[in-house]
């Protein structure tokens, strides 16, 4: 039996990189008589002619497999599992079907079917002659066009005469299939085509290839862009991107939040953001230029803005909210009120008026004064109201008017404009009271603040706004004062050092707090208070006050207050090694306070012998061990000390054996 040679060459010799195809349906029906008699040699168990190589392995696996040619019928796994593998899959479905759809109007007779990696069918369009779900592998359908795409993973054709069940040879489509890949190159999915033989030919293949690609490309380019928005959307700062116009194309959440949803796509930026001091449609390149925003009448936003040019033409936008920095700011700085009023610590009748006072002051955001002496406490005071107060969650920010530079006041307290001066910052800087927005700012020492900063703190009071070195625009802040001074303001005021009308702003809730000398009966337990907590910073094991010790610290007047206290009770247990604290352990001017001349006299001339006896000791101790070459078992038995007391006399002479031991 003799063929044309182009039947023998398409269909004997053609590899599967070599896609020769009937050039029309004449030759498609001969070349399908062709492939029935090599089947038909097949069954019969002879050498089959014209067929492919990997066809012919496709069949052999075929018939091994029990793979009945004569029935047809689809196979598919459970509902809920279907069910599952297509909500997997919904994006690839998504995505494959306006492609599919475009696909088969080059073919209005065929049929377009999509199936996974594991080829069961998610979707299909044209004829009806695959159902969702059916599963289309070589071992459910044996040799088929979408199972030979699956297992040699590329652009792979069928006759309808190559196919294994008779009922897909009787329709006599030919088919193409091609893998869909992800960003990685793995086949994800299969798309098949299924033409009639007119419209089935070379550029078909191409075509099927194309569509494939271009829904591996299509859902590259998604993974892409949901990958983009999540890193958007979970960026620490907020981004609004423009397109040339100034309208807005995108907008994070972080830039929603700030101002509040008034910012939205499709709104020309400017119109809907109001920036009072800036353009942003026309804004040039910059960097955290900041930017006070209106979007709405009770609304305003100040942030740090950066630019940058889009490759689009438009720009893309970063703003920092400076209300966030700022927090930020207070919690690197540790800008936190650690005291409340149950650590305050006494019962005198004194202090407990000052304490009912602050307790009360802790309803209102109004103003407190805090009067008193160096060192009475006046800073806990504030951190306890401020800790009792609803503004108990903020920043505390304290202030030593006293400490600040004359020439920096200003800056401090109310910030500064980028360029306000010279070795200014660039940006400029917030200063303490934009710092302490909606928490407390306490200013020490007020008395101390210079007439001009006291004008500006004046306007900060009347109006809630700071004004920057500077700047020309105000900024809104929400900030309670709490003052405190140790000087009488009064007699500031009269002598002009202090504005009248910042005193009685500033003296709205007046608190004295009373001096140490005037709530004596709380010595002891400061001091056992200080004892306790210095023992515990150096590891120390805890000493005792002897009752001299303790009626010595009692009559002290405290010149300095607690501040005083605690000083000296961390010195006298610095130096101190024994277990308990003497009144001869005090220092000079404690012990001979409140003592008759004779009594001071005698009380130097005991102190001076301690130290002649103590010189005495160290000598003899030196010695001893000298001529026993630091010994120190010896020298103990010697000198009828313990080992251990002798260790303790070498700590406190600050004696090394190391030096006599030869």
């Amino acid at each position: 039996m003799s063929h044309p040679p182009i039947v023998t060459a398409a269909i004997g010799e053609a590899g599967d990189g070599k896609l020769s195809l009937p050039e029309n349906s004449q030759e498609a029906r001969r070349w399908d008589a062709l492939l029935e008699q090599a089947r038909h040699d097949f069954d019969a168990g002879k050498e089959p002619e014209f067929v492919r190589p990997d066809i012919l392995h496709s069949w052999q696996y075929s018939r091994d497999a029990g793979i009945d040619p004569d029935f047809f019928a689809y196979t598919f796994p459970p509902q809920d599992e279907v069910k599952q593998i297509l909500t997997d899959n919904a994006v690839l479905i998504e995505v494959a079907r306006s492609i599919m759809e475009n696909l088969l109007a080059y073919n209005p007779d065929g049929h377009i079917n999509l199936t996974d990696a594991n080829g069961i069918t998610l979707s299909y369009c044209g004829l009806d002659i695959t159902p969702v779900g059916s599963i289309l592998r070589e071992s459910e359908m044996g040799t088929n066009c979408t199972a030979r795409c699956l297992k040699q993973q590329r652009l792979v054709y069928l006759l309808s005469g190559e196919n294994w069940k008779l009922a897909l040879r009787s329709r006599h489509y030919p088919c193409a299939a091609a893998p869909i890949r992800d960003a990685e190159g793995r086949m994800i999915a299969v798309l098949t085509l299924t033409a009639t033989q007119d419209n089935f030919h070379y550029h078909t293949l191409g075509t099927v290839q194309a569509a494939a690609e271009a829904v591996g490309q299509q859902l590259i380019l998604r993974a892409l862009l949901a990958e983009q928005k999540s890193i958007l959307e979970t960026l620490n700062e907020g981004v609004i991107v423009l397109d040339r116009s100034g309208t807005i194309k995108t907008i994070n959440r972080y830039a929603r939040q700030i101002f509040h949803g008034f910012a939205r796509t499709g709104h020309q930026v400017d119109a809907v953001l109001n920036p009072q001091n800036a353009r942003l449609a026309t804004m040039t390149f910059c960097n955290d230029r900041e930017v006070v925003f209106v979007p709405s009448e009770n609304q305003h936003v100040s942030c740090l803005v950066s630019v940058m040019p889009a490759p689009t033409g438009g720009k893309i936008i970063a703003l920092r909210e400076n209300q966030r920095i700022r927090a930020i700011t207070r919690r690197v700085m540790g800008v936190n009120a650690s005291y409340t009023f149950d650590m305050l610590c006494g019962s005198a009748p004194t202090l407990m008026v000052a304490m009912e006072k602050a307790r009360s002051s802790c309803r209102s955001d109004s103003t407190v004064l805090l009067t008193g002496e160096s060192g009475t406490g006046k800073e806990l005071f504030a951190q306890a109201i401020h800790n009792e107060s609803p503004r108990s969650g903020e920043a505390f920010i304290a202030v030593n008017c006293g400490a600040l530079p004359r020439d920096l006041v200003q800056s401090e307290l109310f910030g500064y404009a980028d360029g306000a001066f010279t070795g200014s910052r660039r940006g400029g800087a917030a200063g303490k009271f934009e710092l302490a927005d909606g928490g407390t700012l306490f200013l020490d020492e007020i008395g101390d603040m210079p007439l001009e900063a006291q004008t500006s703190l004046l306007r900060v009071l009347q109006e809630s706004e700071v004004v920057r070195i500077g700047a020309s625009q105000a900024v809104k802040v929400n900030v309670r004062i709490i003052a405190a001074t140790n000087c009488n303001l009064l007699k500031a005021v009269e002598t002009g050092a202090f504005r009248r009308d910042l005193y009685y702003r500033l003296n709205v809730i007046s608190i004295p707090i009373p001096a140490l000398r005037e709530r004596s009966s709380d010595i002891p337990a400061l001091s056992e208070w200080f004892r306790e907590k210095v023992c515990t910073q150096l590891k120390k094991v805890n000493v005792q006050f002897t009752s001299g010790a303790m009626e010595a610290l009692c009559r002290y007047p405290w010149p300095g207050n607690v501040r005083e206290l605690e000083n000296i009770i961390e010195r006298v247990i610095n130096t101190h090694d024994g277990l308990l604290i003497d009144a001869g352990d005090l220092p000079e001017e404690v012990i001979l306070t409140g003592r008759t001349p004779t009594e001071q006299a005698t009380s130097r001339g005991t102190a001076a012998h301690a130290v002649r006896l103590d010189e005495n000791e160290r000598v003899h101790i030196i010695a001893t061990l000298n001529s026993l070459n630091g010994n120190l078992r010896q020298a103990a038995q010697q000198m009828g000390l313990s080992r251990a007391g002798l260790y303790n006399k070498l700590k406190k002479y600050a004696i090394s054996v190391d030096e006599f031991r030869r």
